[in-house]
């Protein structure tokens, strides 16, 4: 069964225009969520918003949205002038200019989203877009309003349709020397280095989607299922890894790079 479209419109490119539609690249489905329950009647309790001063509850009529300009001072906003503060983009993808397709960082990419044509008309123009950007080595840059927020977004082809990422904003994305700092990077000791390349590839792998299960969720069902079943049986924690000692000279990372590369060799054969 196909996952549900999350948003329907259209893909311009100067006078081509085309229906597409957005489906999330990602499902938290399979996430265990849990419902806050009364545990004396084992009945769900409900959330409800309520005035901070008068305590009593504010009905769905009465909310409005407010930006906070000083302490308890709020100018409000209707939905309405909200939606219109980024009308232009709500229903059309118009892509306005082209960057290298390497050129962006991934720090940068936020959420990923297949786009795909929306009927066998629109098929052509979306084939024809796709394939000139795979040709130029090229992804557009858009802009896009998804949950009443206007994003950029960038478009990439691939070989059946193309991943369309909402894009951070510049005032999002801390830069890299106001964190690592302004000096030279540190340079690493030849032979330690050597000794750490021994040991990523021995312990390199073909990429596969197992290597990023979640253990926590897997563990959890199994739970579930055992009191589903009826079990009183309480789980055992997780142990913690054992604490590592921090090196206190090369010397000592010397011998644990060494003993660490014999370990993984032994536990190969």
């Amino acid at each position: 069964m196909a996952p549900p479209r999350y948003w329907k419109g259209y893909l311009k490119l100067s006078l081509v225009t085309c229906a597409v539609s957005l489906t999330p690249a990602t499902s938290p489905a399979e996430k265990i969520r849990f419902h806050t329950l009364n545990s004396e009647t084992g009945n769900r309790v409900r959330s409800r918003y309520v005035d901070a001063e008068t305590g009593k509850v504010v009905a769905d009529k009465d909310q409005a949205k407010g930006y906070e300009i000083a302490e308890g001072r709020h100018i409000v906003l209707e939905d309405e002038e909200i939606e219109a503060a980024a009308l232009e983009s709500a229903r059309t993808i118009n892509i306005e200019q082209f960057v290298p397709a390497d050129s962006i960082d991934w720090i940068w990419y936020d959420t990923p989203y297949y786009l795909l044509p929306e009927d066998e008309v629109a098929e052509e123009a979306f084939a024809v877009i796709r394939e000139a950007m795979k040709a130029t080595g090229t992804a557009g840059i858009s802009r896009l309003v998804l949950a009443r927020r206007e994003r950029a977004v960038m478009l990439v082809p691939e070989d059946k349709g193309i991943i369309l990422w909402t894009l951070r904003y510049g005032d999002e994305v801390r830069a890299p020397e106001d964190v690592y700092g302004s000096g030279a990077p540190r340079k690493g000791e030849p032979q330690l280095v050597s000794l750490i390349e021994t040991l990523i590839k021995d312990k390199t792998l073909e990429w596969s989607p197992s290597l990023v299960e979640d253990p926590v969720q897997n563990r959890l069902k199994d739970i579930i299922a055992e009191k589903e079943k009826g079990a009183k049986k309480k789980p055992s924690r997780q142990k913690k890894d054992d604490e590592v000692e921090a090196p206190s000279n090369v010397v000592s990372i010397m011998e644990a790079l060494k003993r660490s590369i014999r370990e993984e060799k032994k536990g190969k054969r």
